[in-house]
């Protein structure tokens, strides 16, 4: 059986365990001939917006990881710098929601090591469920049509007022990609009911053991999701 611990974290406060990530990300990314995502770049590393969750093996490899990156009126969301130059409109969307909190969630991978397990999904509903502690009431993001179910399953709604019909060429000319919204990612209305429940326990016990199920069976969850401080 597949054990994994998963570890929220502050970039800028943990150098070491960004430089593992984004050396990770970078791997996956390249494995599959993408060289251009907007979220795979160095400047994260040193921004206080950002937040991540970490996906550990046994021996302590990292497998796996996602981000969320909260508006700050400085740097752009991912989506903002990936579509923008296609439909500007994607500032509105942003500048909308700005003063209740919106952020993105963003920069999702997993090694091919535990590939099949259903360890997007997972960190998917970690990153949500985390978003409590950042003040974040709205969640954006940009997803490809391959995940675009795993996507809508946990609360995402494809926003098609943007690009056609909601769609747009990205990373690369044979790529389609959407971009999303959870609408309220307090109450995550829009959920799954399962997805719904697990995330609204993740966020009232971040701390806990719990047996996933994922496609090739249980997966043994270790998590920690409460995002440190500096004086932790």
């Amino acid at each position: 059986m597949l054990k994994l611990k998963f570890t929220a974290f502050k970039p800028v406060d943990d150098l070491e365990l960004s430089e593992r990530y984004l050396k990770g990300h970078t791997k996956v990314l390249e494995d599959y001939g993408i060289t251009n995502i907007t979220s795979n770049n160095r400047v994260w590393l040193e921004m206080p917006c950002i937040y991540g969750v970490v996906a550990q093996n046994e021996e302590g490899e990292l497998v796996g990881g996602i981000r969320v990156q909260m508006a700050d009126g400085i740097h752009p969301l991912p989506v903002e710098k990936a579509v923008g130059h296609m439909d500007g409109r994607i500032y509105d969307v942003v500048k909308q929601y700005y003063d209740n909190g919106v952020g993105e969630l963003s920069a999702l991978w997993n090694a091919k090591s535990v590939a099949g397990y259903g360890i997007s999904v997972l960190l998917t509903r970690a990153g949500i469920s985390m978003t409590n502690q950042m003040g974040c009431n709205t969640l954006v993001g940009i997803c490809g049509d391959y995940t675009l179910d795993m996507f809508k399953n946990v609360g995402f709604v494809v926003d098609n007022t943007l690009g056609s019909n909601g769609e747009f060429f990205y990373p690369k000319e044979d790529f389609i990609a959407r971009v999303l919204g959870i609408l309220n990612s307090k109450n995550l209305e829009t959920a799954e009911k399962v997805n719904r429940e697990r995330m609204l326990d993740l966020r009232n016990n971040p701390v806990q053991k719990y047996m996933e199920t994922g496609p090739k069976g249980l997966v043994e969850i270790d998590y920690n999701l409460v995002i440190p401080t500096k004086a932790q």
